[in-house]
């Protein structure tokens, strides 16, 4: 037999296939996707997982007509294999290939974008809303995971859609969490019963008919649903979903295709939101990923054969990890957050060793910092381990409930800069700009392991208010002999009365020092500024400048409101007379592309360093001005 994925272009071919090649489909699919899972890096786990799912959401509704949103959307890679991506999935997370999230640019079935956790019933709504305003047709439905209904977001867009008398189908993905069963052989029999299609559509004949009645009918529709509803209250245990006002029906095993499809097709009869509780399992298919859900969730690649994912480097997160450990010994008030993201943020240790000082609150980021503000009031020293992309979710509680009231809180903030393959939702290049608004904040940025030691612990001691360190993904970068660690503003090396000035910060100052060593090999003296401390920004920095002809500031993070905007303003204060260059990132929605090749598409590379300061020698020292990305 064939490959069947190569004859897959839509949801509607699918449709017609014989029911017994589903299985071998769902077997090819995941063939597919972990063998490119295994070349290029990714979600494994959550994907496999959702494969029958998937096939039956294509069974049952015809994207792009029907509107399907998955929820974060890691788990999307089967959903893009049906919906005619196929040809091109082995391009998945390659620059210039698919995205691996949903991206609306990438193909009419992905309705909206996402790649952050918990927006999808609310996207979802106003989707349907869209399309009812409009006179459209066609279904709306949100899959969520179950890990996705700890942030608050989800509850919000449950509450607003259950006021509404219309459907929208919300299908639940639940693969850990524990939710109430319901109780004996009766409810599960009716569960059965209740989502079969002709039930459905019977039970809204004799509701249509008896409305119909004059005098009498109404009331004894309403007495029928009376009754109806207590017979439910005795059969099921009360959940919340019901109770916000969802028509609650499963759980369903989500591996059985026939139960799904026929599940799916009762929900779209019923008039009112329905929220389908489905059970699948992380991995299934592939043992390792059965065996280690976690390890397997996101990968830079691994041995299908063996399920080897590889030796680890050192990173950035270790080493924050490692550090919060030692200062949490010495320091009894020391408390660790993480907003599910535990092991990626390096947290793990501390979880094991301090487990009455760990707290891990779902995915929830405006909880987690109003909690550490909570900490904080009450005498600790809250430390919130996030992803720069993910922190962004909590700019009003970084203001509201931590800086106004003067609270100690320390963010350690994670994959600050270019992320690379987890491309525009992911990139870490706005904090250093929205930082800068919050009063009080002390930001520092390390380039290398020690320094984000060193920081971290000064934090910790000397700190005051809202503090954050923020640093790269991965390992560190080219360290140059003459380094030196410290936790003041900002250091100065190179040629100290050279008519150039480089400067920048984080990441960046290893690419800066090694085109200094090139202009030096050239002789051309350089003279490099490396900010340690980028909030607030030290005015004696700017005037260790202000005394160069020319200045060229390289960031990895947004143009405006950034810090290389904000060091232009300082040298200005400080009489500076001659030309600033500044090379920060104007469009920070960038697609997925290695880190390298990202730094190189956005002019922060070493050898565009080299580029702009011979471009000022070879103009004789004039006519450069400020440049955009």
């Amino acid at each position: 037999m064939g490959s069947l994925l190569e004859n897959i272009r839509s949801a509607e071919d699918v449709k017609q296939l014989d029911p017994a090649l589903l299985g071998p489909l769902c077997q090819e699919m995941r063939e597919a996707i972990i063998r490119m899972v295994s070349d290029n890096g990714g979600h494994l786990a959550s994907n496999l997982g959702v494969v029958e799912l998937t096939v039956a959401l294509c069974l049952a509704f015809c994207p792009p007509e029907d509107a399907i949103v998955w929820d974060v959307g890691h788990q999307s890679y089967p959903y893009k294999l049906l919906t005619g991506r196929y040809p091109s999935f082995a391009s998945l997370r390659q620059e210039g290939g698919l995205s691996g999230f949903p991206c609306r640019e990438e193909s009419s079935c992905d309705p909206f974008t996402s790649g952050h956790s918990s927006a999808s019933i609310s996207s979802a709504l106003g989707l349907s809303e869209a399309a009812h305003l409009q006179g459209r047709e066609g279904h709306v439905v949100a899959v969520i995971g179950d890990g996705a209904l700890t942030g608050g977001l989800a509850y919000e867009g449950l509450n607003n859609a259950g006021q509404l008398r219309r459907n929208l189908i919300v299908i639940l993905n639940d693969n850990t969490m524990s939710i109430s069963k319901n109780v004996g052989s009766i409810a599960r029999y009716l569960t059965y019963m209740r989502t079969k299609p002709g039930y459905i559509k019977a039970k809204s004949s004799v509701e249509d008919a008896l409305r119909r009645l004059p005098v009498v009918g109404p009331p004894i529709a309403r007495s029928m649903r009376r009754v109806k509803g207590n017979l439910k209250k005795l059969l099921y245990n009360s959940n919340i979903f019901s109770d916000l006002g969802f028509a609650y029906y499963g759980p369903f095993d989500g591996h059985d295709i026939k139960s799904l499809s026929e599940a799916l097709e009762a929900a779209k009869l019923i008039r009112k939101p329905v929220l389908l509780h489905v059970r699948t399992y992380k991995g299934k298919g592939y043992q390792y990923a059965e065996q280690s859900p976690s390890l397997y969730h996101g990968l830079s690649g691994f041995d299908v054969d063996t399920g080897d994912t590889g030796e680890k480097a050192q990173s950035f997160s270790d080493e924050f990890g490692h550090t919060l450990c030692r200062l949490a010994k010495e320091n009894p008030k020391l408390c660790a957050i993480t907003a599910a993201m535990e092991a990626g943020t390096g947290l793990s240790g501390f979880r094991q060793q301090f487990k009455n000082r760990f707290y891990d609150v779902g995915i929830a980021e405006e909880h987690a910092l109003t909690f550490a503000g909570g900490l904080a009031a009450g005498g600790l020293l809250p430390v919130f381990a996030v992803y720069s992309t993910f922190l962004q979710r909590g700019y009003d509680q970084l203001i509201h409930d931590v800086s106004l009231q003067g609270l100690k809180i320390i963010l350690a903030i994670d994959r600050a800069g270019a992320v690379g393959e987890d491309g525009k939702t992911h990139q870490g290049l706005f904090d250093a700009a929205y930082l800068r608004t919050v009063p009080g904040v002390t930001l520092y940025s390390p380039a290398y392991f020690e320094e984000l030691r060193d920081q971290l612990a000064f934090l910790v001691q000397e700190g005051q208010g809202l503090c954050a360190v923020r640093y790269p993904r991965g390992k560190e970068l080219y360290k140059p002999p003459y380094f030196r660690s410290t936790t003041a503003a900002f250091s100065l090396y190179g040629e100290t009365e050279a008519p150039v000035c480089l400067a920048t910060y984080g990441r960046l100052f290893s690419f800066a020092a090694e085109a200094v060593n090139q202009l030096a090999g050239q002789g051309l003296p350089v003279k490099l500024l490396k900010l340690n401390r980028v909030v607030p920004l030290d005015l004696q920095a700017a005037q260790a400048a202000a005394g160069c002809q020319s200045v060229f500031f390289f960031e990895e993070g947004v143009r405006q409101g950034g810090v290389g905007e904000a060091f232009g303003c300082a040298l200005l204060e400080a009489g500076f007379k001659g030309r600033y260059f500044l090379r920060a990132v104007d469009q920070p929605f960038q697609t997925h592309a290695p880190m390298f090749r990202t730094l190189e598409r956005l002019g922060l590379s070493e050898q565009h360093m080299v580029e702009a300061v011979l471009q000022y020698y070879k103009k004789g020292g004039g006519g450069l001005g400020e440049e955009k990305t």
